[in-house]
């Protein structure tokens, strides 16, 4: 009970290192679950994305002038 005895002294007993420790962990789960999703997405999609296939187009990145 020592463990959860320092935890909540620390984080949980004011509102405001509770608010912190709440803002914190979203934008660290939100960093991992968008990093986790963009590699399943790139893992799912290999070979058919733009990145894979750009060098079989011929002048990609050229723009025509009028």
């Amino acid at each position: 009970m020592s463990f959860l005895n320092k935890v909540y002294q620390a984080v949980f007993r004011r509102t405001s290192t509770f608010a912190l420790a709440v803002v914190t962990g979203a934008f660290f789960f939100e960093r991992g679950f968008d990093q986790g999703a963009e590699a399943l997405f790139r893992y799912v999609n290999r070979g058919k994305l733009y990145e894979d296939v750009k060098h079989q187009f011929g002048g990609a990145g050229e723009e025509e002038e009028e």
